[in-house]
């Protein structure tokens, strides 16, 4: 059922109009009359209609006034007017201000009456969803990034998107009626000018569309990279009408590119050359030394004590130092040499050309004392220093992989040999690299095998001869390469990181078998063990020195801790405050191989230190040089009068002992007394020694 709603002001029309709405031949139509506009107005604010029947002769409002004012209430409504027979003219001024068709009075028909309402309905409809369409594609080309660009056949423009005039720097207004070539000056990578006539879209091969880099020169000379697509517009016949362009600014997407190709091939941290860039131009310094008969040599960097930076002062204060060294390396280098960082704090730098092996010496020189220099960090001043190691072309490697991994062999030798020096590569190292590797591997399992063991070396209370104490030594039996002693795998264990799980081994068994003696009636004063500085700094060292005591058993006062000087010293603050907890937790602590490293009265005066152990280097010397005496007898000196227990380490004679008890010494422990003993013979060996009789007494 059609609902409509007829606005005449003649009641003879309005009848008429029933009459024919109601009629067989039209169909059921709800039709509603109002007089005038203004009861028209207020009937569609309360009541939905489906079409308007407008006379335009109404006693309030007339003419196109009339259309106007039923399209501002009802701008979706269909209006179809009526009109005398002598009014064409208006009736078109009324189909152009937005009417959908007109009824001429005295002509009417029930049927044409009922075809114009449809029709007008429809057409209204129609209109709707073509309005509908045309803003939802506008308003797409205008969210959308790319450029749009629509041109006629003749290759005018006739429409810009907003993207189109940012690209551009042209408003819509002004590029619409401008040829295509005009609006988009393209051209290629050449300079060469790109035209695009829509004719060249049908050219052969190019099938209706067409695809291309180009570069777009803007109004402001700005030259701006630009993908582009151009397809054809037909017709209903296939005709080409039109073409339409969408053009994407690459300015971004190049510049990302440009940088992931950057980031895929440098260090973040310090925009140094990776290991990956590297290694192409280490492989191209080789093609090219035979051309230029050079030799390339590689250097790899290893910092000496930047891990205790990162751990004491954070990353970001670490960071900042890499950097610093960074720069200070590329500095030293020529611009045909690469600086690069594969991580860490490990540097490598490839020194393209060399004459001589003595000019990539004198480069490592440069490069050691630069490093050596202080640095200022956030207000700290730090000091690092590194170890390098040289591999040449073509006798240390032929290739960027081997040339790296023997410098890196060189590296550690550089280490070994007390860091803060360069080495150059040896095939002899290769052996120990390969042998380093297998105790680095063997470790790893070494606890979980049963291979690790403790032997305990007892001390010695001079005053009354008997065993007052054992030091736990760790032992290992690697399956392949037999006994190790810890000299070849303590350092390996530092440098891989192993040396803090190790050391808890040897803690918790040491205390364990420390509790077993005495349970068994062995009397120990203590069970010394040695602190690594790894493990010492720690942050949960003194929580686990703790709970190892209360899981074995074994009372606080009966463990001693032994930290060398070196360990005391490098966190002084943190380790007088850890020193402090496990001194008033009952944990006896000594400081061993004194006079070896710092040995100042101050420091021994801000730790709460119980015992003092001689380096046995000392005792070694004492008939030998008197200066070695002095030192012995100060030390024991300054102990007396700090209230200090001393222990001699190495006593391996008579006439050493004899001069220790003269001098009044506490302890000592060496061959002399035993060798370390695995566990079992220890618990013998102590029985034994205690029924000896006091003849064996000196002083």
């Amino acid at each position: 059922m059609i609902k409509v709603l007829l606005v005449e002001d003649n009641p003879h029309d309005a009848l008429l109009m029933r009459r024919m709405l109601n009629s067989a031949a039209v169909g059921k139509c709800d039709m509603t009359l109002e007089s005038c506009m203004a009861d028209a107005m207020r009937y569609l604010r309360d009541h939905r209609v489906d079409v308007v029947i407008l006379d335009l002769g109404l006693p309030d409002v007339s003419g196109l006034a009339a259309v106007r004012q039923m399209l501002a209430a009802g701008p979706l409504l269909p209006v179809v007017v009526l009109t005398g027979r002598h009014d064409d003219q208006l009736a078109t001024q009324a189909l152009r201000a937005g009417a959908q068709d007109f009824l001429v009075k005295g002509e009417l028909a029930a049927a044409m009456v009922l075809r114009a309402l449809r029709y007008a309905i429809e057409r209204k409809t129609l209109e709707e969803r073509l309005f509908v369409e045309q803003e939802r594609g506008q308003v797409t080309l205008n969210s959308i990034g790319d450029a749009v660009v629509c041109t006629d056949n003749a290759g005018l423009v006739t429409y810009f998107n907003l993207a189109a005039e940012d690209l551009t720097g042209l408003s819509m207004a002004v590029a619409i009626g401008r040829t295509i070539d005009e609006s988009l000056r393209l051209s290629d990578e050449t300079g060469k000018d790109i035209s695009l006539r829509p004719e060249l879209l049908a050219a052969p091969g190019a099938e209706g569309k067409v695809t291309a880099s180009a570069v777009f020169g803007r109004t402001d000379g700005r030259a701006v990279p630009v993908e582009f697509n151009g397809s054809r517009i037909l017709g209903r016949g296939g005709e080409v009408i039109g073409a339409v362009y969408v053009l994407r600014d690459m300015t971004a997407a190049r510049a990302l590119a440009a940088r992931m190709a950057h980031l895929a091939q440098h260090d973040i941290l310090t925009g140094l050359p990776n290991r990956m860039l590297l290694t192409d131009r280490i492989t191209h310094a080789i093609a090219m030394a035979p051309r230029h008969n050079q030799q390339p040599g590689v250097l790899f960097l290893d910092l000496d004590g930047f891990k205790h930076v990162n751990d004491s002062l954070g990353h970001p204060v670490g960071d900042k130092l890499l950097q610093s060294v960074a720069s200070r390396l590329v500095s030293c280098v020529r611009g045909s040499d690469t600086v690069s960082r594969l991580g860490g704090d490990e540097f490598v730098v490839l020194l393209a050309e060399i004459a001589r092996p003595e000019d990539a010496a004198t480069a490592a020189a440069r490069m050691l004392e630069a490093v050596n220099e202080p640095y200022i960090v956030d207000g700290h001043e730090l000091h690092v220093t590194t170890s390098i190691g040289i591999s040449l072309y073509p006798a240390d490697g032929t290739d960027a992989e081997t040339m790296i991994k023997n410098a890196d062999t060189a590296m550690y030798q550089a280490k070994a040999q007390g860091r803060k020096t360069y080495q150059f590569f040896e095939p002899t190292m290769n052996f120990r690299a390969v042998e380093r590797q297998v105790i680095e591997e063997g470790l790893r399992r070494a606890a979980g095998r049963d291979e690790l063991s403790l032997h305990f070396q007892p001390k010695v209370e001079l005053g009354s001869w008997r065993v007052s104490s054992a030091e736990a030594l760790i032992r290992w039996r690697h399956p392949v390469l037999g006994d190790m002693p810890p000299v070849k795998f303590i350092s390996v264990a530092e440098d891989c990181g192993l040396i803090v799980p190790l050391g808890r081994w040897v803690l918790r068994e040491a205390c364990r078998q420390a509790k077993a003696w005495i349970d068994d009636g062995v009397e120990l004063d203590t069970v010394a063990v040695n602190v690594s500085a790894l493990e010492f700094q720690h942050e949960r060292f003194f929580e686990e020195v703790l709970e190892t005591l209360a899981v074995t058993g074994l009372a606080p006062g009966r463990l001693e801790l032994e930290l060398t000087e070196s360990v005391l010293m490098k966190r002084t603050k943190t380790a007088a405050q850890t020193l402090a907890a496990l001194h008033a937790a009952g944990v006896r602590l000594a400081i061993d191989d004194f006079g070896t490293g710092y040995s100042s009265l101050s420091y021994l005066t801000r730790f709460p230190v119980d015992t003092l152990k001689i380096d046995q280097s000392f005792i070694r010397q004492i008939f030998a040089a008197p200066p070695e005496t002095s030192i012995v007898t100060a030390v024991l000196g300054m102990a007396r009068s700090l209230n200090l227990r001393v222990v001699a380490e190495g006593v391996e004679t008579l006439e050493e002992l004899e001069f220790l008890k003269r001098n009044l010494c506490d302890e000592a422990q060496g061959f002399y007394f035993s060798e370390p003993l695995p566990a079992a013979r220890f618990a013998v060996w102590v029985r034994a020694f205690g029924q000896q009789d006091s003849r064996r007494m000196v002083g």
